[in-house]
């Protein structure tokens, strides 16, 4: 197998575990996912050096990597308020069935509003979206989507992983494959939510 498709099959089962610790959490006759986890968790540490990947590999394997420490994160504390009950007034925002009724599950995919800028300087309340057509000479732009994007993960929780000079060199790589690949003249990237996790879009132009 493949890295990349070793890398799809990390997505696929960070996804899947995070499905399995929802109704985990939510039937309590249920027992936590620790076959999925421990799958995710020796992929993870397979690559950990991150010696054999290229740099969009590396990307994408950050990413997953951080998206996996934060959830961890969260249901090692969901677990404590399962086995403990609540002793914290912050406890009272983490649904456990069983302990207290689940609470409004947030949108599954929405767009991230509120970091976007009108002519003004004021909020906009459109999503952030940046059109680029030769993103190495187009580092403002490229600057102010790794601000929003940035922006957006410290506002949800997540850890922000990365330099600008690593993103930048992403984007050029990703608007030259996505143009080749599609014969566009630009790529649009969007900041948007998505399973609870930002994430960066990017799609063809004409």
């Amino acid at each position: 197998m493949t890295i990349d498709e070793e890398l799809n099959l990390l997505d696929q089962q960070l996804r899947r575990l995070k499905i399995e610790y929802e109704i985990f959490f939510n039937n309590p006759a249920k027992r936590p996912p620790t076959d999925v986890e421990w799958k995710v968790l020796t992929l993870i540490r397979k690559y950990s050096d991150g010696s054999r990947m290229s740099f969009s590999q590396r990307f994408r394997y950050n990413e997953m990597a951080q998206r996996y420490a934060v959830q961890a994160d969260l249901w090692r504390k969901k677990l404590r308020i399962r086995e403990e009950g609540y002793r914290r007034p912050q406890d009272a925002i983490l649904s456990v069935q069983g302990v207290r009724p689940p609470e409004e599950r947030e949108t599954k995919h929405r767009p991230v509003y509120g970091v976007g800028r009108n002519a003004d300087g004021s909020a906009s309340d459109q999503p952030f979206t940046v059109q680029c057509s030769d993103a190495a000479s187009e580092k403002e732009k490229v600057e102010s989507l790794y601000k929003a994007l940035t922006a957006a993960k410290q506002k949800s929780g997540e850890k922000v992983s990365g330099s600008f000079d690593s993103f930048a060199a992403f984007v050029q790589k990703k608007t030259s494959q996505l143009r080749k690949e599609y014969g566009c003249d630009s790529v649009v990237y969007s900041v948007e939510m998505q399973d609870g996790q930002v994430k960066l879009k990017a799609k063809a132009k004409p």
